[in-house]
């Protein structure tokens, strides 16, 4: 089967990235991707740590969130067009999201100290859990879920995009209070993020060994990616609820 022909939620395992006219004789190893995102996340976690201590300082840190967000989403752009500068561009993209989750998460953990710390144990358990399930095969990557995910994570992201957009105009969307609405939405988004897993671990299973070593880097971004993505709704979830209970 030609890797154009997969598809998957995540944009870094598109059948773009894949097909490329370049040969090697190493291959993307499970190992490989295992140890590039580990000192990848182990680089994010130096930061947040850094920014929080700015933050207990009296140091506003919005900035270091803004400026991490763009930057991450500028380089992710740019690893979209030059997937070959992904060696050079995930590390830059990992720390550009240190600088955005220790901002981000810098205000939860000033206003709800275990919030941040609870966030991230579900996000590794989770992790865990549906690496069991797929697995196991007792949740099998099929075609009709992988169409029922991308549709759901595009659709997500699409609301946030017009709800972005909305608030630069003074409109403010239910999407960023504390309603049933918004608490509800913020579920489905980490269900959704936590099910984008499944299709990372599908795709990586189906092309060790056979992908150039290279792209390890865009399976780490793919990762990456979906682990910050579910940490992100995980702490905004129990904000929400935390602020209304």
């Amino acid at each position: 089967m030609s890797l154009t022909n997969y598809k998957t939620n995540n944009p870094v395992f598109s059948g773009y990235f894949w097909d490329s006219p370049k040969t090697s004789s190493k291959k993307m190893t499970v190992s490989g991707i295992f140890i590039k995102s580990l000192g990848s996340i182990l680089v994010i976690a130096g930061i947040t740590a850094y920014i929080w201590k700015l933050n207990e300082e009296g140091m506003s840190v919005k900035w270091f969130t803004l400026g991490g967000m763009l930057a991450a989403l500028i380089i992710s752009v740019i690893i979209s067009v030059r997937y070959h500068w992904a060696p050079v561009l995930v590390p830059l993209y990992t720390i550009a999201k240190g600088f955005f989750l220790g901002g981000f998460s810098a205000y939860a953990h000033r206003n709800f100290p275990e919030l941040p710390y609870q966030a991230i144990g579900v996000t590794i358990i989770t992790f865990f859990v549906m690496l069991l399930l797929y697995q196991t095969r007792i949740i099998k990557v099929t075609k009709k879920l992988r169409s029922v995910i991308i549709t759901s994570a595009v659709s997500i992201f699409v609301v946030y995009i017009i709800s972005w957009i909305l608030g630069f105009f003074g409109i403010e969307t239910y999407i960023w209070g504390t309603s049933w609405f918004a608490i509800i939405f913020n579920c489905i988004a980490a269900i959704v993020a936590s099910f984008s897993l499944l299709l990372d671990f599908d795709y990586i299973e189906r092309y060790k060994n056979r992908a150039p070593k290279w792209k390890e880097w865009l399976a780490t971004w793919g990762l990456l990616a979906t682990l910050i993505w579910l940490y992100v709704e995980t702490l905004r979830l129990m904000q929400k609820l935390a602020i209304r209970f």
